[in-house]
């Protein structure tokens, strides 16, 4: 939890101002979700040098998921007892060692390790971030911080996706510019990090206690913790599925060799997700929760439709539906239930909301992976695609339900 005595929220005299930081902050949250997606338009050369199976490659970026989810539950609220400079710049320092491990990456092992490396750093770097971010937020605007919070994680994971692919589509050294790229816009980061104005004073304290998990769900939230979870899980399994396997989609199933579609399947997705998230900031939670399950549903049928029939056009246009299902679908789903708890359980809720989001950002994807060995990859798409569409429509379906019974008792 982010402290709020005064002296705690004061800025440190630096050399960048607090508006300079602000912008500099959400630019590096920005690219360190590029660099997460960046890997996705290369698994496809990657199986295709190294001969490794749909399994290991949905295993790669599962263990990406692993590692973050553990960082931000560990060292999550670990900004808030020794400041947020240190931590930022040994979590940036450990995400440029990853890159550099992409970069001289000559097997799968490698894969794997900077795979964990980033994720580790990743999951420490959002917390600090995202808390940097309010810390330093513009006076006048008091939520521009969360609003910048929300959306850059998502543009950075389409703008990775396209710029990777665009890059090892048309840029030399296909499997190792875009790593040696972000190297040196890390290296920035770290010198912009160290310039930054400090908002936090060291507590003094444990760091036992800043790294103890806090997870939980207060019991008058759970009914409706229950009611959201499906739209949660669907939202994160379908990114998941596009991160880990959409490139595979386009080159085996629209027949193209381009890496730049096989970035575009992922940004039809991300892109229109965040778009959307803004677009709905002032809208009635559960309104977006319903509209936004429905809208998933119907972008997953769509895009089911366009795989099976080789409609490159239709495929897009489902994604894109999609998208915004996900976006308006978690947008609505997080903003329903965070506000129900105390300030006191506030931020373990929070927490339990994100492990379901990334287990089911993982574990589907990987059980596909294991599952296109044997069914192959339209057939394991179009079982996947359908069990989200129906908790989706699951979603929709208690949400309406539980809210027609509370206007009715109001």
């Amino acid at each position: 939890m982010i402290s709020t005595s005064p002296r705690s929220l004061i800025p440190t005299r630096a050399p960048l101002s607090r508006d300079a930081a602000f912008w500099m902050l959400a630019a590096t949250l920005t690219f360190l979700l590029f660099a997460s997606s960046a890997p996705s338009p290369l698994y496809v050369v990657y199986q295709a040098k190294w001969g490794f199976s749909p399994i290991t490659l949905t295993s790669v970026f599962a263990v990406y998921v692993v590692a973050l989810l553990l960082s931000l539950l560990f060292a999550g609220s670990l900004s808030d007892r020794i400041g947020r400079r240190p931590v930022l710049i040994g979590a940036l320092l450990v995400q440029l060692t990853a890159m550099i491990i992409f970069g001289l990456a000559h097997g799968v092992g490698a894969l794997f390790a900077a795979r964990i490396v980033q994720g580790f750093a990743t999951g420490v770097a959002t917390g600090a971030l995202s808390a940097s971010l309010i810390d330093l937020q513009p006076e006048g605007r008091p939520h521009l911080g969360a609003l910048v919070s929300a959306a850059a994680p998502t543009f950075g994971l389409a703008a990775g996706a396209l710029g990777s692919g665009l890059l090892v589509q048309y840029g030399p050294d296909p499997l190792r510019l875009v790593y040696w790229l972000l190297v040196g816009v890390f290296a920035l980061a770290v010198a912009g990090v160290a310039a930054m104005p400090e908002t936090v004073t060291r507590d003094g304290g444990s760091l036992r206690a800043a790294f103890r998990p806090r997870i939980g769900i207060p019991q008058h939230v759970r009914g409706a913790f229950l009611a959201v979870a499906p739209v949660l899980v669907a939202s994160w399994a379908l990114g998941g599925l596009y991160l880990s396997l959409g490139p595979s989609l386009a080159v085996s199933l629209l027949h193209t060799s381009s890496h730049v579609i096989g970035g575009l399947v992922i940004v039809a997705v991300t892109a229109t997700g965040a778009l959307t998230s803004i677009a709905v900031r002032d809208h009635q939670p559960v309104h977006v929760l319903i509209g936004g399950a429905l809208m998933l549903a119907l972008g997953i049928g769509v895009t089911i439709l366009g795989l099976n029939d080789g409609q490159t056009a239709l495929f897009f246009a489902g994604s894109a539906l999609a998208g915004i299902g996900f976006g308006a679908g978690f947008s609505g789903a997080f903003k329903s239930i965070v506000p129900l708890a105390p300030p006191t359980e506030r931020a373990s809720l929070v927490a339990a909301v994100y492990v379901l989001c990334y287990v089911g950002f993982s574990v589907p994807a990987v059980a596909a992976g294991i599952a296109v060995t044997h069914a192959g990859l339209l057939a394991t798409t179009n079982v996947y695609g359908s069990v989200l569409v129906v908790l989706a429509l699951w979603a929709a379906a208690v949400t309406t339900v539980r809210h027609r019974r509370e206007r009715a008792l109001v």
